[in-house]
């Protein structure tokens, strides 16, 4: 079975960071590509972010203006979203997918404060 499940989220205030973690299991991680996508107030849900199986290549949303990191680590099957500058505008659920299907965590909740 398929699962992945995102941590990191919280509260934080303008200007801050926080690091989103999605760990998986339940199929082979470094064949697929990790994204990550968020659902905030008054906008349809978007990709904040992508990373290929191998690591070697990522895209950003056009929003995230060199603000956030995605990374991987293919020995845990883990992928991570580095999040810096953060603003109140970030504030949502984010969450992360297997690349490619219909396989998501459920999400966790960043809110940033002014």
């Amino acid at each position: 079975q398929v699962q992945l499940v995102e941590s990191g989220g919280g509260s934080v205030q303008s200007g801050g960071s926080l690091r989103l973690s999605c760990a998986t299991s339940g199929y082979i991680f470094k064949n697929y590509g990790v994204s990550w996508y968020r659902k905030v107030a008054g906008r349809e849900r978007e990709l904040v972010a992508w990373i290929s199986s191998s690591g070697l290549n990522t895209d950003y949303g056009d929003f995230v203006k060199g603000r956030f990191a995605v990374s991987r680590d293919n020995a845990n099957n883990m992928a991570y979203l580095q999040m810096n500058s953060l603003k109140p505008e970030d504030t949502g659920l984010y969450f992360c997918r297997r690349s490619g299907t219909e396989d998501w965590g459920k999400g966790t909740l960043i809110t940033v404060s002014p």
